[in-house]
Protein backbone atom coordinates (compact mmCIF):
# COMPACT_ATOMS: atom_id res chain seq x y z
CA UNK A 1 0.00 0.00 0.00
CA UNK A 2 1.14 3.39 -0.74
CA UNK A 3 1.23 5.86 2.42
CA UNK A 4 0.71 9.06 0.95
CA UNK A 5 -0.03 10.07 4.12
CA UNK A 6 3.76 9.82 5.71
CA UNK A 7 4.16 13.39 3.77
CA UNK A 8 1.46 15.04 5.41
CA UNK A 9 1.77 13.60 8.85
CA UNK A 10 2.74 17.27 10.50
CA UNK A 11 3.52 21.03 9.51
CA UNK A 12 7.11 20.93 9.44
CA UNK A 13 6.55 17.40 7.08
CA UNK A 14 3.79 19.51 4.72
CA UNK A 15 5.44 22.63 4.46
CA UNK A 16 8.94 20.64 3.57
CA UNK A 17 7.45 18.75 0.53
CA UNK A 18 4.60 22.07 -0.64
CA UNK A 19 4.70 22.68 -4.49
CA UNK A 20 3.27 25.90 -4.37
CA UNK A 21 4.02 28.76 -2.05
CA UNK A 22 2.74 32.37 -1.87
CA UNK A 23 4.85 35.49 -1.44
CA UNK A 24 4.74 39.13 -0.94
CA UNK A 25 6.98 38.99 -4.49
CA UNK A 26 4.04 37.20 -6.09
CA UNK A 27 1.49 40.29 -5.21
CA UNK A 28 0.46 43.47 -7.41
CA UNK A 29 -1.49 45.84 -5.45
CA UNK A 30 -4.45 47.87 -7.54
CA UNK A 31 -4.77 51.28 -6.70
CA UNK A 32 -7.62 54.00 -7.79
CA UNK A 33 -6.09 57.50 -7.71
CA UNK A 34 -9.18 60.13 -8.55
CA UNK A 35 -8.90 64.10 -9.06
CA UNK A 36 -9.01 66.46 -6.71
CA UNK A 37 -7.89 66.64 -2.61
CA UNK A 38 -7.87 65.45 0.94
CA UNK A 39 -9.93 62.39 -0.97
CA UNK A 40 -9.78 59.12 0.39
CA UNK A 41 -13.41 57.58 0.02
CA UNK A 42 -14.32 53.64 0.96
CA UNK A 43 -16.13 51.72 -2.13
CA UNK A 44 -18.92 50.30 -0.54
CA UNK A 45 -18.79 47.25 -2.75
CA UNK A 46 -15.28 46.49 -1.89
CA UNK A 47 -14.14 46.69 1.78
CA UNK A 48 -11.20 48.23 2.73
CA UNK A 49 -10.43 49.34 -0.62
CA UNK A 50 -10.31 53.17 -1.11
CA UNK A 51 -10.12 55.69 -3.79
CA UNK A 52 -7.24 58.21 -2.95
CA UNK A 53 -6.55 62.14 -3.75
CA UNK A 54 -2.91 61.90 -4.99
CA UNK A 55 -2.29 64.36 -1.93
CA UNK A 56 -3.27 61.48 0.43
CA UNK A 57 -1.62 58.52 -1.34
CA UNK A 58 1.24 58.30 0.57
CA UNK A 59 -0.85 56.76 3.56
CA UNK A 60 -1.38 54.08 0.82
CA UNK A 61 2.14 53.28 -0.46
CA UNK A 62 3.42 53.25 3.13
CA UNK A 63 1.69 50.55 3.79
CA UNK A 64 2.33 49.15 0.45
CA UNK A 65 6.50 49.77 1.34
CA UNK A 66 5.88 48.60 4.62
CA UNK A 67 4.00 44.98 3.99
CA UNK A 68 7.30 44.40 1.47
CA UNK A 69 4.90 44.90 -1.64
CA UNK A 70 6.58 45.81 -4.63
CA UNK A 71 4.14 46.60 -7.89
CA UNK A 72 1.04 47.75 -8.39
CA UNK A 73 -1.93 48.67 -10.77
CA UNK A 74 -2.90 52.16 -11.30
CA UNK A 75 -6.34 53.43 -11.87
CA UNK A 76 -7.47 57.06 -12.38
CA UNK A 77 -11.01 58.72 -12.09
CA UNK A 78 -10.76 62.24 -13.47
CA UNK A 79 -12.65 64.82 -12.61
CA UNK A 80 -13.98 65.69 -15.87
CA UNK A 81 -14.95 62.90 -19.10
CA UNK A 82 -15.66 63.46 -22.83
CA UNK A 83 -16.53 61.06 -25.88
CA UNK A 84 -12.28 60.67 -26.75
CA UNK A 85 -11.53 59.70 -23.10
CA UNK A 86 -9.08 62.57 -23.15
CA UNK A 87 -7.87 62.32 -19.84
CA UNK A 88 -6.56 58.71 -20.83
CA UNK A 89 -4.06 60.94 -22.56
CA UNK A 90 -3.45 64.13 -20.82
CA UNK A 91 -0.24 64.63 -20.00
CA UNK A 92 -1.51 66.52 -16.76
CA UNK A 93 -4.42 63.80 -15.95
CA UNK A 94 -4.85 62.41 -12.70
CA UNK A 95 -2.75 58.98 -13.69
CA UNK A 96 -0.02 60.83 -15.37
CA UNK A 97 0.56 63.37 -12.02
CA UNK A 98 -0.51 60.41 -10.13
CA UNK A 99 2.98 58.19 -11.25
CA UNK A 100 5.28 60.76 -11.35
CA UNK A 101 4.03 61.62 -7.55
CA UNK A 102 4.66 57.73 -7.21
CA UNK A 103 7.97 57.59 -8.99
CA UNK A 104 9.59 60.53 -6.92
CA UNK A 105 9.12 59.37 -3.92
CA UNK A 106 8.52 55.70 -3.96
CA UNK A 107 11.39 54.98 -7.30
CA UNK A 108 11.54 51.17 -5.84
CA UNK A 109 7.37 50.66 -6.82
CA UNK A 110 6.81 48.80 -9.46
CA UNK A 111 4.35 50.49 -11.59
CA UNK A 112 1.68 48.74 -14.04
CA UNK A 113 -0.38 51.27 -15.80
CA UNK A 114 -3.26 50.32 -16.99
CA UNK A 115 -4.89 51.76 -20.50
CA UNK A 116 -7.84 51.82 -21.27
CA UNK A 117 -10.81 54.14 -22.56
CA UNK A 118 -13.52 52.97 -20.31
CA UNK A 119 -12.79 55.05 -17.21
CA UNK A 120 -11.89 58.36 -19.28
CA UNK A 121 -15.44 57.98 -21.33
CA UNK A 122 -18.68 60.00 -21.13
CA UNK A 123 -20.05 57.21 -22.52
CA UNK A 124 -18.07 54.49 -20.56
CA UNK A 125 -16.91 52.00 -22.97
CA UNK A 126 -13.47 50.94 -23.78
CA UNK A 127 -13.29 52.51 -27.22
CA UNK A 128 -14.31 55.20 -29.56
CA UNK A 129 -17.96 55.16 -29.95
CA UNK A 130 -20.58 55.99 -33.41
CA UNK A 131 -23.95 55.30 -33.46
CA UNK A 132 -23.80 53.39 -30.90
CA UNK A 133 -21.02 50.99 -32.17
CA UNK A 134 -17.41 50.70 -30.17
CA UNK A 135 -15.10 50.90 -33.19
CA UNK A 136 -12.16 49.11 -33.46
CA UNK A 137 -9.15 50.88 -35.86
CA UNK A 138 -10.30 54.40 -34.82
CA UNK A 139 -9.77 53.54 -31.21
CA UNK A 140 -6.55 52.30 -31.33
CA UNK A 141 -4.63 55.86 -32.15
CA UNK A 142 -5.81 57.08 -28.58
CA UNK A 143 -5.16 53.79 -26.59
CA UNK A 144 -1.35 54.53 -28.52
CA UNK A 145 -1.44 58.10 -27.25
CA UNK A 146 -2.36 56.46 -23.60
CA UNK A 147 0.50 54.38 -23.34
CA UNK A 148 2.90 56.65 -24.42
CA UNK A 149 1.91 59.64 -22.36
CA UNK A 150 1.86 56.64 -19.25
CA UNK A 151 5.64 55.88 -19.94
CA UNK A 152 6.83 59.25 -20.15
CA UNK A 153 4.86 59.74 -16.65
CA UNK A 154 7.23 57.30 -15.47
CA UNK A 155 5.08 53.97 -15.54
CA UNK A 156 7.48 50.88 -15.74
CA UNK A 157 4.72 48.70 -17.47
CA UNK A 158 2.16 48.98 -19.83
CA UNK A 159 -0.83 46.63 -19.96
CA UNK A 160 -3.66 46.96 -22.30
CA UNK A 161 -7.07 46.06 -21.06
CA UNK A 162 -9.24 47.38 -23.85
CA UNK A 163 -9.88 44.44 -25.69
CA UNK A 164 -9.64 45.78 -29.18
CA UNK A 165 -7.77 43.73 -31.92
CA UNK A 166 -4.09 44.99 -32.89
CA UNK A 167 -3.74 47.39 -29.87
CA UNK A 168 -0.38 45.48 -28.79
CA UNK A 169 1.06 46.54 -32.15
CA UNK A 170 0.23 50.02 -32.41
CA UNK A 171 0.93 50.42 -28.61
CA UNK A 172 4.70 48.84 -29.29
CA UNK A 173 5.17 50.61 -32.22
CA UNK A 174 4.45 54.19 -30.30
CA UNK A 175 6.63 53.14 -27.35
CA UNK A 176 9.22 52.12 -29.77
CA UNK A 177 8.92 55.42 -32.05
CA UNK A 178 9.08 57.39 -28.55
CA UNK A 179 12.19 56.16 -27.28
CA UNK A 180 10.52 53.37 -24.82
CA UNK A 181 11.91 50.57 -26.53
CA UNK A 182 12.52 48.84 -22.58
CA UNK A 183 9.09 49.37 -21.61
CA UNK A 184 7.46 45.89 -21.77
CA UNK A 185 3.98 45.12 -22.55
CA UNK A 186 1.51 43.40 -19.84
CA UNK A 187 -1.72 42.43 -21.52
CA UNK A 188 -4.83 41.46 -20.88
CA UNK A 189 -4.94 38.97 -23.85
CA UNK A 190 -7.82 36.94 -21.98
CA UNK A 191 -10.33 39.33 -20.43
CA UNK A 192 -13.49 37.86 -20.39
CA UNK A 193 -17.03 39.79 -20.58
CA UNK A 194 -17.71 38.85 -16.72
CA UNK A 195 -19.81 39.37 -14.33
CA UNK A 196 -17.16 39.82 -11.67
CA UNK A 197 -16.48 43.15 -12.67
CA UNK A 198 -19.33 44.84 -11.13
CA UNK A 199 -17.96 46.15 -7.54
CA UNK A 200 -14.54 47.35 -10.11
CA UNK A 201 -17.11 49.66 -12.13
CA UNK A 202 -18.20 51.27 -8.91
CA UNK A 203 -14.97 52.08 -7.99
CA UNK A 204 -13.49 53.53 -11.27
CA UNK A 205 -17.04 54.76 -12.29
CA UNK A 206 -16.64 52.89 -15.83
CA UNK A 207 -19.80 51.36 -16.25
CA UNK A 208 -21.07 51.63 -19.81
CA UNK A 209 -24.37 54.41 -20.22
CA UNK A 210 -25.79 51.97 -22.92
CA UNK A 211 -25.17 47.98 -23.74
CA UNK A 212 -22.22 45.82 -22.46
CA UNK A 213 -18.75 44.81 -23.54
CA UNK A 214 -19.43 41.48 -24.88
CA UNK A 215 -18.44 42.70 -28.84
CA UNK A 216 -14.96 43.22 -27.59
CA UNK A 217 -14.25 41.37 -24.40
CA UNK A 218 -14.28 37.37 -24.57
CA UNK A 219 -17.71 35.34 -24.42
CA UNK A 220 -17.16 33.09 -20.76
CA UNK A 221 -17.78 30.05 -22.85
CA UNK A 222 -14.99 30.27 -25.00
CA UNK A 223 -11.16 28.37 -24.06
CA UNK A 224 -9.47 27.79 -27.10
CA UNK A 225 -10.31 31.39 -28.86
CA UNK A 226 -8.58 32.83 -25.37
CA UNK A 227 -5.71 30.97 -26.64
CA UNK A 228 -5.92 32.31 -29.77
CA UNK A 229 -5.75 35.44 -28.03
CA UNK A 230 -3.07 35.46 -26.39
CA UNK A 231 -0.53 34.15 -29.39
CA UNK A 232 -1.98 37.13 -31.54
CA UNK A 233 -0.82 39.69 -28.99
CA UNK A 234 2.54 37.96 -28.12
CA UNK A 235 2.74 37.84 -31.74
CA UNK A 236 1.92 41.70 -31.76
CA UNK A 237 5.03 42.41 -29.12
CA UNK A 238 3.43 41.47 -25.96
CA UNK A 239 6.06 40.51 -22.79
CA UNK A 240 3.64 39.32 -20.17
CA UNK A 241 -0.06 38.23 -20.74
CA UNK A 242 -3.14 38.66 -18.10
CA UNK A 243 -5.73 36.17 -17.63
CA UNK A 244 -8.59 37.51 -16.29
CA UNK A 245 -11.11 36.90 -14.01
CA UNK A 246 -9.46 34.33 -12.25
CA UNK A 247 -10.64 31.89 -9.99
CA UNK A 248 -13.84 30.67 -12.29
CA UNK A 249 -10.83 30.59 -15.18
CA UNK A 250 -7.96 28.32 -13.64
CA UNK A 251 -8.57 26.20 -17.08
CA UNK A 252 -7.76 29.05 -19.01
CA UNK A 253 -4.56 29.86 -16.99
CA UNK A 254 -3.11 26.25 -16.76
CA UNK A 255 -3.86 25.96 -20.75
CA UNK A 256 -1.49 29.15 -21.22
CA UNK A 257 0.99 28.06 -18.69
CA UNK A 258 1.56 24.60 -21.02
CA UNK A 259 1.51 26.93 -24.14
CA UNK A 260 3.74 30.09 -22.95
CA UNK A 261 6.62 30.90 -21.44
CA UNK A 262 6.30 34.13 -20.73
CA UNK A 263 5.21 35.51 -17.27
CA UNK A 264 1.63 35.08 -16.51
CA UNK A 265 -0.62 37.30 -14.41
CA UNK A 266 -4.06 35.87 -13.21
CA UNK A 267 -6.27 38.96 -12.05
CA UNK A 268 -7.77 38.24 -8.80
CA UNK A 269 -11.25 40.90 -9.50
CA UNK A 270 -13.30 42.59 -7.45
CA UNK A 271 -16.41 40.87 -7.57
CA UNK A 272 -13.98 37.33 -6.45
CA UNK A 273 -12.72 40.09 -3.95
CA UNK A 274 -16.14 41.21 -2.70
CA UNK A 275 -17.90 37.61 -2.23
CA UNK A 276 -14.93 36.29 -0.09
CA UNK A 277 -14.94 40.07 1.97
CA UNK A 278 -18.59 39.90 2.84
CA UNK A 279 -19.06 36.30 3.23
CA UNK A 280 -15.92 36.90 6.01
CA UNK A 281 -18.33 39.43 7.50
CA UNK A 282 -20.84 37.40 7.86
CA UNK A 283 -18.46 34.92 9.86
CA UNK A 284 -19.97 32.28 6.99
CA UNK A 285 -16.18 31.69 6.37
CA UNK A 286 -12.32 31.79 7.40
CA UNK A 287 -11.04 34.75 5.29
CA UNK A 288 -7.21 34.04 6.04
CA UNK A 289 -7.81 30.05 5.29
CA UNK A 290 -9.96 30.90 2.11
CA UNK A 291 -7.85 33.82 0.81
CA UNK A 292 -4.66 31.97 1.12
CA UNK A 293 -6.16 28.89 -0.89
CA UNK A 294 -7.53 31.18 -3.61
CA UNK A 295 -3.52 32.31 -4.25
CA UNK A 296 -2.14 29.00 -4.02
CA UNK A 297 -5.09 27.96 -6.60
CA UNK A 298 -3.47 30.90 -8.81
CA UNK A 299 -0.01 29.75 -8.52
CA UNK A 300 -0.86 26.06 -9.14
CA UNK A 301 -2.24 26.61 -12.08
CA UNK A 302 0.58 28.64 -13.47
CA UNK A 303 0.34 32.15 -12.35
CA UNK A 304 3.62 33.61 -11.78
CA UNK A 305 2.60 36.75 -10.04
CA UNK A 306 -1.37 37.73 -8.96
CA UNK A 307 -3.13 41.06 -8.94
CA UNK A 308 -5.45 40.85 -6.26
CA UNK A 309 -6.71 43.62 -3.75
CA UNK A 310 -6.26 41.21 -0.89
CA UNK A 311 -2.75 42.21 -1.32
CA UNK A 312 -2.45 43.84 1.60
CA UNK A 313 -4.22 41.53 3.84
CA UNK A 314 -1.85 38.51 2.26
CA UNK A 315 1.10 40.30 3.06
CA UNK A 316 0.43 41.08 6.45
CA UNK A 317 -0.58 37.55 6.89
CA UNK A 318 2.99 36.49 5.60
CA UNK A 319 4.76 39.09 7.76
CA UNK A 320 3.29 38.25 10.90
Amino acid sequence: MKRFRKLRQNEKMRSFVRENKISTDDLIYPIFVKDGESIKEPIESMPGIFRYSIDMLDEILNEIITNKIQSILIFGIPSKKDEKGSGAYDENGVTQKAIGHIKKKYPNILIIADVCLCEYTSHGHCGIVKNGEILNDETLPFLSKTAVSLAEAGADIIAPSDMMDGRVEVIRDALDENGFINIPIMSYSAKFASAYYGPFREAAGSSPCFGDRKSYQMDPANGREAMAEIKQDLAEGADMIIIKPSLAYGDILLSARKECEVPLIAYNVSGEYAMVKFAAEKGFINEKQIVLENMLSLKRAGADRIITYHALDIARWLNE
